[in-house]
């Protein structure tokens, strides 16, 4: 006879390691750095990492601002989620929005109406206007090959500019928040989580999501092999035919180039089973703006994307 008991202890065990390690870096960086900000979009991710910045400091409030580079082309849910998440918290919100950019010239619209790839602009004049100096990110090294390569304090230059070859050992969890002046430190508390961890700790913790992460019905339209909702950033092509269908997100981004997947997954558990039983990360299944090369995201990331 088997029993099931010493596979969920581990688990859990495996949670309270990378929730310990968590806690310890955003600690870490609240005493090292002078002017952190954690990036918050109000995704499954953010949410996690605000989650766990309240555990780290609490009863004190998260001595830190939240940082949002808006779109525009945001689903409606995530961004009354996130409006709501800040104020139920008391937290200040610092707000990037890609359309002050292209209304005053500083960035043009793409062609493709995607504005996931517009975001670095913002992203970067916003930190060197408020001199952030650590900016705390969701990124998992499971996401993506160029995520991977990512220590957890990713030194930037002056420029926000990733440079791997500058990437420092990261041996017994002791980490280097040394920069120059001008210089900036990414930090990614879950980098060693997976999205089967994510989903596990936030039914552990039950962590409120916004309600496009459960299963729900959408009118959808096909295009490169993904489930795409109409909104502000245009579609469907007239060759593209729209239809109702049950769907859940598994991550979420700009609407031109997040796709949706059909799915019956309404509560916690029953994604938990879905993601089990993926072959594919959630960016691989859902994100466009990753498919347009093989090194998107690197290439991205070395001119200070997330």
């Amino acid at each position: 006879m088997t029993t099931l008991e010493p596979v969920a202890a581990a688990a859990q065990d495996n949670l309270a390691a990378l929730e310990s390690e968590a806690i310890h870096i955003f600690r870490e960086v609240a005493g090292e750095f002078d002017r952190p900000v954690i990036l918050f979009s109000g995704g499954k991710d953010s949410t996690l990492l605000l989650h766990l910045a309240i555990k780290a400091f609490w009863p004190a409030p998260v001595p830190f601002p939240l940082l949002h580079v808006d779109t525009g082309h945001n689903f409606d849910e995530v961004i009354d989620f996130r409006d709501r998440v800040v104020e139920q918290h008391g937290l200040r919100l610092v707000v990037a929005k890609v359309q002050d950019w292209i209304d005053d010239g500083r960035l043009e619209e793409r062609a493709d109406g995607m504005r996931n790839p517009l975001q670095t602009t913002p992203l970067l004049d916003t930190i060197a206007e408020n001199k952030f100096d650590a900016v705390f990110g969701g990124g998992r090294r499971d996401e993506e090959r160029a995520r991977a390569k990512e220590r957890i304090f990713s030194l930037r230059n002056a420029f926000g500019q990733w440079e791997p070859r500058r990437q420092r050992p990261e041996l017994w969890n002791l980490y280097n928040g040394r920069h120059r002046p001008g210089e900036q430190v990414r930090v990614f508390p879950l980098s060693n989580w997976t999205e089967a961890d994510v989903w596990n700790y936030i039914a552990r913790e039950k962590v409120e999501l916004p309600s496009i992460y459960y299963a729900h019905r959408r009118e959808v339209y096909q295009r490169d092999g993904m489930w795409l909702a109409e909104g502000p950033w245009g579609g469907p092509r007239p060759d593209e035919v729209v239809k109702e269908l049950t769907v859940r997100y598994r991550t979420v981004g700009d609407g031109s180039c997040t796709g949706a997947i059909e799915s019956t997954a309404a509560t916690v558990d029953e994604v938990i089973a879905e993601v089990s039983a993926s072959r594919l990360t959630e960016r691989g299944a859902t994100r466009a703006d990753d498919r347009m090369s093989e090194a998107a995201m690197e290439d991205r990331k070395r001119e200070g994307y997330f």
